[in-house]
């Protein structure tokens, strides 16, 4: 029977360290296929494509390795010089301040209401309500890709994926993004969905 509990005690302690030590990255995606009747996007040649404002920024770079990877995970393939699409990549975050109830600060955290009479013996009503709580830091980051048919110029996929977090590592969570913005590449459903990617903490 010790034997017993024993073993149900390490398991639920193995458990319990497995959950510990991941984290749930919860996306909101909206993805748009517009593919002309005979085209193939699956296994398509791609070349990145930039966008004035992004063309000295060092951070594109990376944004764009970070894609390469989440569409090489979807059987797009790099290759410059035989490019049948181009694609753009997009990034942004910021950061903000939430209170313990998760609303964003700076929000009213005083309140007081008095009810008097100034005559000597006094009467009244009073109410008064003070919290001291620290804001805590949260970001919001969203990544978008569009992939156009080069010969045509339509843009044949619009991709967006966008997610509101504690966490601060923004090179692991931008990476994450762009997976999530090709979940069900190259047939995405109709309209928003949640997509789910479990990485470590």
């Amino acid at each position: 029977m010790n034997r017993l509990v024993l073993l149900l005690v390490l398991a639920l302690t193995s458990l319990l360290t497995g959950c510990a030590t991941m984290r749930v990255v919860d996306s909101q995606v909206l993805a748009v296929a517009n593919v002309p009747a005979g085209a193939q996007l699956q296994g398509a040649k791609y070349r990145f494509e930039r966008l004035p404002s992004q063309v000295n920024n060092p951070e594109a770079g990376l944004a764009e390795q970070q894609a390469e990877r989440a569409l090489a995970a979807v059987g797009l393939v790099r290759d410059d010089a035989a490019a049948q699409l181009s694609v753009l990549v997009s990034f942004q975050g910021t950061q903000y301040l939430v209170d313990p109830w998760g609303y964003r600060y700076p929000r009213p955290y005083y309140g007081s209401v008095s009810i008097g009479h100034g005559v000597p013996w006094g009467s009244g009503v009073g109410f008064g309500m003070g919290m001291r709580f620290p804001p805590t830091p949260q970001y919001r980051r969203e990544v978008s890709l569009i992939l156009r048919d080069l010969k045509s110029g339509q843009v044949v996929y619009e991709t967006r994926a966008s997610h509101d977090g504690p966490w601060s590592d923004s090179t692991v969570i931008f990476a994450t993004l762009f997976k999530a913005a090709l979940a069900n590449f190259p047939n995405p459903p109709a309209g928003p969905q949640r997509v789910n990617i479990e990485i470590p903490r």
